[in-house]
């Protein structure tokens, strides 16, 4: 079965280098398309869903900002009654807007996405803040991944995410999180699986911990 993997904002495949899933299923990368002018994330993951192979079984993959695209297209799939997802993995995100925290809600209302420099959050001392690993490693690929990143496509993420309206929970669905989120901390969420003291980006540095729980969540689908 093809697994379809959504990496996070300003991020991509190189993140997810760790992830080992069970035998018989296939990781396909959905990589990031440019968006069109003013368009939501809605439109954006119906778009990105065009890559999914159609009447084949498959499972959705996403990671921070792609946890929000899986789930959108989960929805989607499920109001157009087309085949749905076998179950939605979602790794340090969100199923809905409403579990975005407090402070999103604020830059939202302020519009504050449209004053933040993106320079800023492509800087080592956001990094080191909110991406820490004790992996030299990773580390270094990860401060690559930000550094090759589209200033235009994270200008446009940060107002397609704060102004993303969806409260239709994917089914069967697996939230992993960790409990030292600080880019989207655990308590606005309702995780199905919490790993303790992992970060934001635990794909990196607790992959051990998310790849069990991942074999146990597919070949549970598997037997059912």
């Amino acid at each position: 079965m093809k697994v379809y993997f959504v990496s996070g904002l300003a991020a991509d495949r190189r993140v997810f280098k760790h992830i080992k899933l069970p035998h018989g299923y296939e990781i396909i990368h959905i990589d990031w398309i440019a968006p069109a002018k003013n368009e939501s994330l809605e439109e954006y993951s119906s778009r990105l869903s065009e890559k999914i192979v159609p009447g084949e079984p498959f499972a959705l993959l996403g990671l921070s900002m792609g946890g929000m695209i899986v789930s959108e297209i989960s929805r989607q799939y499920a109001a157009k009654k087309k085949t749905k997802p076998v179950i939605t993995i979602l790794l340090s995100s969100v199923p809905v807007s409403r579990h975005l925290p407090k402070h999103f809600k604020l830059a939202r209302s302020l519009r504050l996405y449209k004053f933040i420099p993106v320079k800023f959050l492509k800087s080592a001392s956001f990094l080191n803040r909110f991406f820490s690993s004790d992996n030299k490693e990773d580390k270094a690929i990860l401060h690559q991944v930000i550094k090759d990143s589209d200033p235009g496509f994270i200008r446009w993420a940060m107002q397609a995410v704060l102004e993303w309206k969806n409260e239709v929970l994917p089914q069967p669905l697996v939230h992993i999180h960790g409990t030292k989120d600080r880019i989207l901390p655990a308590r606005y969420t309702k995780p199905t699986h919490l790993i303790y003291k992992a970060s934001h980006l635990m794909v990196m540095g607790r992959a051990n911990e998310i790849n069990l729980l991942l074999s146990e969540a597919l070949l549970s689908v598997s037997r059912t």
